[in-house]
């Protein structure tokens, strides 16, 4: 119903000289259809309030809402074209009119959770990009085209928006740090098994793929094949106002989650906009704990000293600084998923070392997923998930037991005690997946590469005489088994002989064509010679 829309959104944005990039046209996108949304949801209320005989107080006054300044109307419901702005007097009004007029919501909202308050932050952190106001004209009229009312609609919605940040992804790194795979985070959600009632959590959130899938998997009633559970109204009102939270850091990144749940069936979403590694994790109390933590946070990047000093494992590790994290804010007797690159596994560094002992004591990692090259379209390394549930800590273990950064304090198993006491890990079940061809933008991760994991992990979950006849790609690890220096937990299945890598094909072209190149010089040599 509105696919063609979105191409011919897709086509002004195109031709529109400020605007350059795949993010640009997220962008840009997201912003149009949030005051379209938002338009659509005031007039609804509105209509709702006249019904029962009462007034409605709008939020955007009349001035400044999309019926008057985007898409005037004739009463034939036709656009205005004589009284529409275009041009630079359109340009005009939005730079210096439109957008101060919405960022100065931000400070008139009396509490960060309300619509309000998200309407001066957005506007606060993006910028019209148009430069012609005859683009921008063709874009608000396409826009207009759109219809956020029913149910069926904002479905439809929802899936052509995640396919603009699929291709926002796959556009380059930058955009690649807001997209998770949705299959990769369809099996995150259905091993951890969130349910109704409990509090959902990403501090990392990008453009909120996890928390939106989260909300289609419990408005399914536990099933993603399911077009909608049977949920009662007090269910409904928990998931929408109860039930997610999420932070980043990035303005962009904001904007889309914020528009991505909205379109997803969240009227009001809880995305806060902050540099989540800058809370103190001494200052988290349980009040501020979550029952599901579900995950991919950045990784590569380096925080500075600063911030390094919130955390009792001090790295520079962006990633590992959320890991830590992830674990002081899970609630005791909570589940976690979180996406990490493989080489934490492994690391020799001291705070790598110190951060694999602190997850094995305190919580019980139960499985870990080896993601194959290519599951994140333009990544460079690989990837593994950790699935992990907190256990109860005495007083005693509160905190994190040893500091190797720092060189102080006695290691917690360096007592000449057996390396399973004390621990909540008992052992590991590891799961290798190979979908059995190579992955990359045209050939993508699906749900049906996952679905022996999935499978495998629930049958592994609830017995112990997991068959590990039936799956060359799973293994046990006990903990005992693991190394009490360097708690080593790399991914080293015992069922696959050692395997050459295998080179790429262009690899070998190129060395056919250099053998072929030195087959000549020998012939024309001996040619030479005769």
């Amino acid at each position: 119903m509105f696919e063609q829309t979105f191409k011919n959104i897709d086509d002004v944005l195109w031709k529109e000289a400020g605007c350059t990039t795949e993010l640009d046209y997220t962008e840009q996108t997201s912003w149009l259809l949030f005051l379209k949304y938002l338009d659509d949801l005031e007039q609804e209320r509105a209509l709702e309030a006249e019904l029962v005989g009462k007034s409605y107080e709008f939020i955007i006054d009349e001035a400044h809402r999309w019926s008057s300044w985007a898409a005037p109307k004739k009463a034939d419901g036709t656009v205005d074209h004589d009284n529409a702005l275009i041009g630079d007097d359109l340009i005009d009004y939005v730079n210096r009119q439109l957008f101060p007029y919405l960022q100065g919501f931000k400070q008139r909202a009396t509490s960060p959770d309300t619509i309000e308050y998200k309407i001066g932050e957005i506007f606060g952190e993006i910028k019209n990009r148009f430069q012609s106001g005859y683009s921008l004209r063709d874009a608000l009229e396409y826009v207009d085209e759109l219809r956020f009312r029913s149910q069926q609609e904002k479905h439809e919605l929802s899936h052509l928006y995640e396919a603009k940040i699929k291709n926002m992804g796959n556009a380059g790194r930058n955009g690649g740090e807001y997209y998770t795979p949705r299959p990769l985070i369809r099996a995150m959600i259905q091993v951890v098994k969130p349910k109704i009632g409990d509090r959902i959590y990403d501090g990392a959130c990008g453009s909120a793929g996890f928390l939106c899938e989260s909300y289609d998997y419990l408005r399914r009633g536990f099933d993603f094949a399911q077009p909608s559970g049977k949920l009662t109204t007090k269910e409904l009102e928990i998931l929408q106002k109860h039930t997610f939270t999420g932070k980043e850091k990035k303005s962009l990144a904001y904007v889309i989650a914020i528009m991505n749940m909205i379109l997803h069936g969240i009227d009001a979403p809880n995305i806060i906009h902050t540099n989540t590694l800058t809370e103190n994790l001494s200052d988290i109390q349980d009040k501020n704990r979550f029952d599901v933590i579900l995950a991919n946070p950045p990784f590569g990047g380096k925080e500075r000293k600063e911030v390094q000093q919130n955390f009792p494992i001090k790295t520079g590790e962006t990633a590992f600084l959320f890991l830590q994290h992830f674990i002081k804010m899970l609630r005791v007797g909570g589940r976690a998923g979180v996406v990490i690159k493989n080489t934490f596994l492994s690391n020799s560094d001291n705070a790598s070392r110190a951060l694999r002992q602190e997850l094995l004591s305190s919580c019980n990692l139960h499985t870990i997923l080896d993601c194959p090259s290519g599951t994140f379209i333009g990544a460079g390394v690989k990837t593994v998930v950790l699935f992990f549930e907190k256990r109860p800590l005495s007083e005693a273990e509160e905190g994190f037991p040893f500091d190797f950064a720092q060189g102080t304090g006695m290691p917690l198993f360096s007592q000449g005690n057996p390396l399973t006491e004390g621990m909540a890990t008992q052992k590991i079940w590891y799961y290798q997946l190979d979908p059995g061809r190579s992955l990359g933008k045209t050939n993508a991760l699906n749900d049906d590469d996952l679905r022996e994991f999935v499978e495998l992990q629930a049958t592994f979950a609830e017995s112990e005489h997991f068959d590990f006849a039936q799956c060359k790609n799973a293994w046990l690890v006990d903990i005992a088994d693991v190394d009490r220096e360097t708690f080593d937990l790399s991914v080293k299945n015992p069922n696959k002989a050692e395997e050459s890598t295998l080179r790429e094909p262009q690899e070998i072209l190129d060395e056919i064509a250099a053998l072929d190149a030195e087959s000549a010089e020998i012939l024309a040599g001996i040619g030479g010679m005769l």
